[in-house]
C-alpha cells in the first residue's frame, strides 16, 4: 500500500504524508485530494466528451482517457465514454453498443491491473446529478487502487456468492446471467447482477458470456428507467477479484465471483431517500422500501 500513510491525529499537514490517511481506531481509509476543490462542477461551454470535445477530438465508439481531476495519483483514475450520443442511455446502446463498453472495461482492467502498484481495479458509474454526475453525456470511470478497498476485501473475506434461489426477489435470468434484488439492501433500489456459473473477473468472461452481460444489462437498466417513467439516477459498479500477482492475504480471493452491483436512492419518482444520522453513525440501515415489492415491479416491467 505505497500510498497509504498514517498520520497522527493533529500532525502537520503535509501533501507527502496525508495524501492517503487512516482512521487510528476504525482503519477507515480516507483520500485527502484538496486539488479536486477546483475542478468545475459543469462545463463552461458545451460538452467535453462529445466528438469534436475537450476530451473527444476524434470521431470514437467507445474511448477512455485519463482523468483531469484524479481522485489518486499515478494515472490511476481513468474515465470511459460508452458512445458519442450524447443524450443516450447505457440501455439505448443496445446489446451491441453494451459489448463495445463491456470490452473496454475489460481491456482496461487487464491493462492497470498488470502493474506493479495496481492491487484492484474498480469499474463503476454515476448516472445523474442526484448522485454526484456533473456530465450529463454517457460515462462512467475506473479507479485503479494501490490496495484492496475495505468492502471488496470483506466480501471477498465472506465468500461472497450470487443467491442461487432469489425466489420472489428474482427480476431476470438470461443467456447465463440473473439479476435479483438482495435479501438486505441498504438503498431503496438495489440490484445484484452476476453469471450463473463462477468467473472471477472481467478479463475472464468469454466471448459468449459478455455477450449474456451486454444482454442483461440493457434489460435491467431499461427496466430501472421504466420503474418510474423517468431516467433513474443510479451508481453501478464492478466487483471482481484483486489483480496482484499471490495475493492471499484476502480470503476467499481464489473463489472470487464477479458480480455487477447497481443502486439508486430514490424511494418513489424524484424522493430521494437520505442517509440519516443513526444509519451513518451506526452503520445500520432503515429502508422503507420492501425489497420484494421492487423486485416484483422490476420483473413486471
Amino acid at each position: 500500500m505505497d500510498d497509504i500513510t498514517e498520520a497522527a491525529p493533529g500532525a502537520q499537514h503535509s501533501a507527502a504524508t496525508t495524501n492517503v490517511r487512516i482512521d487510528p481506531v476504525l482503519g477507515t481509509v480516507v483520500h485527502v485530494v484538496g486539488t479536486r476543490q477546483a475542478r468545475p462542477n459543469l462545463p463552461s461551454s458545451g460538452c467535453p466528451f462529445c466528438p469534436g470535445g475537450l476530451e473527444a477530438p476524434d470521431p470514437y465508439d467507445v474511448r477512455w482517457f485519463q482523468n483531469r481531476w484524479p481522485a489518486m495519483p499515478g494515472g490511476r483514475c481513468e474515465v470511459v465514454l460508452y458512445t458519442p450520443e450524447h443524450d443516450a442511455t447505457f440501455a439505448s446502446l443496445g446489446v451491441d453498443g453494451a459489448r463495445k463498453v463491456i470490452d473496454l472495461w475489460g481491456e482496461r482492467t487487464a491493462e492497470l491491473g498488470a502493474r506493479d502498484d495496481v492491487d484492484y481495479v474498480l469499474v463503476f458509474e454515476n448516472r445523474g446529478p442526484e448522485v454526484g454526475a456533473t456530465i450529463a453525456h454517457p460515462h462512467g470511470q475506473i479507479y485503479a487502487y494501490d490496495h484492496v478497498p475495505s468492502r471488496q476485501s470483506r466480501r471477498l473475506a465472506g465468500g461472497w456468492t450470487p443467491d442461487k434461489s432469489p425466489d420472489e426477489r428474482l427480476i431476470v435470468e438470461r443467456d447465463g446471467w440473473r439479476a435479483y434484488v438482495p435479501w438486505a439492501p441498504s438503498f431503496p433500489v438495489s440490484i445484484e447482477v452476476a453469471p450463473i456459473e463462477r468467473v472471477p473477473d472481467l478479463p475472464s468472461i468469454d466471448s459468449h458470456g459478455r455477450d449474456g452481460l451486454a444482454s442483461i444489462l440493457v434489460d435491467v437498466l431499461a427496466r430501472l428507467d421504466r420503474l418510474y417513467d423517468q431516467p433513474l439516477p443510479y451508481m453501478l459498479w464492478l466487483n471482481q477479484r484483486p489483480t496482484v500477482s499471490g495475493h492471499h492475504d484476502h480470503g476467499g480471493v481464489d473463489s472470487a465471483w464477479f458480480n455487477i452491483e447497481i443502486v439508486s436512492p430514490w424511494r418513489r419518482a424524484g424522493v430521494p431517500r437520505f442517509i440519516a444520522a443513526a444509519e451513518v453513525a451506526s452503520e445500520e440501515y432503515f429502508n422503507p422500501v420492501i425489497p420484494e415489492d421492487v423486485a416484483a415491479t422490476l420483473r413486471a416491467l
